[in-house]
């Protein structure tokens, strides 16, 4: 299975264009639990390797005092950045502000990946219904076919800071691929390393 960006969109200012419309982003390696209350998820690659520079950031997330949970939804956001880097063939350690672009726009552009039902693992995925399609079983509208606009500042939001650890501990590249704010995030997503204060008005 695959990611397909719908329509042909080629990004470039300035640096050798990358073909998104063509590019083709395997859903390879995966996220584990464990079992270990202080290694919760581990990220593994295609090969079932863990990949350590995550590790280390989830154990920093921890030590936080971040939840299982949390750090389960952080390790998901990583995994959708490391495929996209798998499939790029860019090393997540050379990976510049031209590919955290490329990143984002792909995001928010290509549909969710299809999966088979976990109780048919070897079936085909089942069509998407239509965005708005209303489920007969939960009543509830059925979701887009793209990420909210929620799931991708999240995702992006994770992986500036997984960045920003790196370069703390300068076991990553020189600059931020990602930048603190881009141009019409008024708002940018919070910080998942650091709590957040509650104003008090008086």
């Amino acid at each position: 299975m695959v990611w397909r960006l719908p329509s042909r969109t080629v990004i470039s200012d300035g640096d050798a264009p990358r073909d998104l419309a063509a590019l083709v982003v395997p859903l390879t390696g995966s996220v584990h639990d464990t079992g270990d209350v202080f290694v919760p998820w581990r990220l593994a690659d295609a090969a079932g390797a863990v990949v350590e520079p995550v590790s280390a950031f989830l154990a920093e997330l921890q030590a936080s005092g971040r939840s299982e949970a949390t750090l389960k939804s952080y390790c998901k956001a990583l995994l959708r950045w490391f495929r996209f880097l798998w499939a790029i063939s860019v090393p997540w350690d050379q990976a510049t502000r031209a590919e955290a672009r490329d990143f984002c726009r792909w995001l928010q552009l290509a549909d969710k990946p299809a999966r088979p039902h976990w109780r048919r693992p070897g079936d085909a995925p089942a069509p998407r219904p239509d965005p708005g399609a209303v489920n007969p079983v939960t009543g509830k509208s059925s979701p887009g076919r793209r990420y909210a606009a929620s799931t991708v500042a999240h995702c992006e939001t994770v992986i500036r800071t997984f960045y920003e650890f790196h370069l703390d501990a300068g076991s990553g590249p020189m600059v931020n691929p990602f930048p603190l704010a881009r141009h019409g995030r008024a708002h940018p997503h919070h910080n998942p390393m650091l709590r957040r204060e509650v104003a008090r008005y008086e």
